[in-house]
């Protein structure tokens, strides 16, 4: 008798859940998303590099290319290299939609003294 009662309140209930794709989603505070660079900030010290666990920061120091080559698709997002930057040059957004269906598009290419660029 008590289970047929719980399950018609259950079934007058509203959902719980949101229908996401079709939705926004509900971003939680504190949600570590994708990393961006300020490049007039940054002073290429390769400090973010170093502090990279997964190796998807690559700093080129010299030349016409000085800047920040970042891989999407190997950061796990646990926000050492803002940490580890003296400048506060990374900022860590809370954009989590990042799926793509070339890894190609997952490459970004920050240049010193440019805008942010996707390569």
């Amino acid at each position: 008798m008590s289970l047929l009662k719980e399950a018609i309140k259950q079934v007058l209930k509203k959902p719980v859940t949101i229908k996401y794709p079709f939705e926004p989603g509900i971003v939680p505070p504190g949600l570590r998303g994708k990393p961006i660079w300020d490049m007039s900030k940054c002073v290429l010290c390769v400090l973010c590099q170093n502090a990279c666990p997964t190796s998807a920061i690559k700093m080129i120091p010299k030349g016409p290319d000085a800047g920040i080559i970042y891989w999407l698709d190997r950061c796990i997002f646990c926000a050492e290299c803002a940490d580890a930057c003296p400048k506060k040059a990374i900022i860590i957004t809370n954009e989590f939609e990042l799926a793509d269906f070339s890894r190609a598009n997952m490459i970004y290419h920050y240049k010193k003294g440019e805008a942010s660029q996707k390569k």
